[in-house]
């Protein structure tokens, strides 16, 4: 599995430190974050996490943008170095998307990953 250290850091986009703001601030917790992790699971082996959270933990990586923050946690970082985190609005419903260099298949479901 690669290490990502080849990798350039983890990025977001405007639409989604733009989205996490609204989000945030829909939900009445406007100094809050989001938080992107992996966690093992999901029909390709990996799957993406996103959650509100009031606060980085201490070992985390924050991206701050356009008043917003996202966290990412050391062990997710490994599998997300060099992804990007955009907002995504379709017919079908509007969702957070990772584009994740290191990804070498996913589902259909577009939150489950597997890593080469």
């Amino acid at each position: 599995m690669p290490d990502g250290s080849d990798l350039p850091r983890f990025r977001v986009t405007p639409r989604a430190a733009a989205e996490v703001a609204e989000i945030a601030q829909r939900e009445g917790r406007p100094g809050a974050g989001l938080r992107v992790s992996v966690s093992a699971g999901g029909c390709s082996g990996f799957q993406y996490g996103f959650a509100l959270a009031d606060a980085a933990e201490p070992d985390d990586l924050v991206v701050e943008q356009g008043g917003a923050r996202v966290f990412v946690d050391p062990v997710s970082l490994d599998l997300l170095a060099g992804a990007e985190l955009d907002w995504n609005e379709a017919l079908i419903g509007a969702h957070f998307t990772l584009r994740n260099p290191q990804a070498v298949s996913g589902c259909g479901c577009g939150v489950s990953f597997s890593v080469g």
